[in-house]
């Protein structure tokens, strides 16, 4: 397991229950620790395996890089700089056609790094505002998601010039375009992250309130046929959130970091299950292990 800190310290663990105990204490394997001379100077916001082996993984943080590194060595390969803060960064775990890393940076044009060239080869331009999530599609590889401080969901098709398949929004109709002109805070919210399987999305409101939406896609071009509301959460951080999605529950659950707890929703109903408690500070990020449910 890869983790990343906000002391800007990556480290490996090895997740192995060798006791078969059913609680246990993960080794650290090894880690890009403070003394490092390539430790991210600020905090690490994404780290992500290749997704076809792990002898490399990368990288992004406030120190305005993203890197990709050589497991073996714990040495950086190749460093992409940005003009401003690094959110969030995403490789297509099913793309055979491309090596594209996703970037959402304090801009609002959406980075494209190619992994084999080693230069941001183009840029998405639509969104108003940084981008605070990017996801790329579990099953088309040139499908891309992005959202904003905008308030907007915005799947690309990388492939075409005009890139913008469609844009979602948290009513999708005229209320949130009458509201977003306005310019009303009360109404405008920031997308904070997805879950890769359904791209559920939870934008974030003014004042630490928030809320938990799921969107469905009924073809490539993704028409809009459902929206589930799950309700507020809390997130008083300007940081993202890293939610999770079970895969063969029945049903399916949505699990969503909410201060110091986790929050369990049924995925397509919106209800409430339960709350995970035990941590003492803010949860950033939740992860489900399908092999084990």
């Amino acid at each position: 397991m890869l983790s990343g800190g906000s002391d800007g310290v990556i480290a490996l663990y090895d997740l192995e229950n060798l006791s078969r105990k059913p609680y246990y204490t993960c080794k650290v394997l090894c880690s890009v620790g403070r003394s490092h001379p390539d430790v991210h100077k600020f905090s690490v916001e994404t780290v992500q395996w290749y997704p076809h082996d792990t002898g490399m993984f990368t990288s992004s943080s406030f120190d305005k890089t993203l890197k990709i590194w050589d497991t073996n060595t714990l040495q950086p390969a190749d460093v992409f700089h940005f003009e401003g803060n690094v959110y969030c960064h995403h490789m297509s775990p099913v793309a055979t056609k491309h090596c594209l890393i996703a970037v959402g940076t304090k801009s609002p044009k959406v980075q494209l790094c190619d992994l084999k060239s080693g230069s941001c080869s183009h840029i998405l331009q639509g969104h108003r505002q940084e981008i605070l999530a990017v996801c790329w599609s579990p099953r088309h590889e040139y499908i891309l998601a992005t959202g904003s401080a905008d308030s907007r969901v915005k799947l690309w098709d990388v492939r075409r010039a005009t890139g913008c398949l469609t844009t979602l929004d948290q009513h999708n109709g005229e209320k949130s375009k009458a509201s977003s002109e306005a310019g009303n805070p009360e109404e405008n919210c920031s997308v904070r992250s997805f879950s890769p399987s359904t791209f559920a999305l939870q934008p974030n409101r003014a004042g630490g309130q928030q809320e938990l939406n799921l969107y469905g896609c009924s073809s490539l071009f993704a028409a809009l046929f459902a929206e589930v509301n799950y309700g507020k959460v809390c997130n008083e951080s300007r940081k993202g959130l890293k939610s999770s999605v079970s895969y063969g529950c029945n049903p399916e659950f949505v699990f969503v970091p909410c201060s110091s707890t986790i929050a369990v929703y049924t995925v397509f109903t919106g209800e409430l299950i339960s709350m995970l408690r035990g941590h003492y500070n803010t949860v950033n990020c939740c992860a489900f292990q399908t092999n084990f449910q």
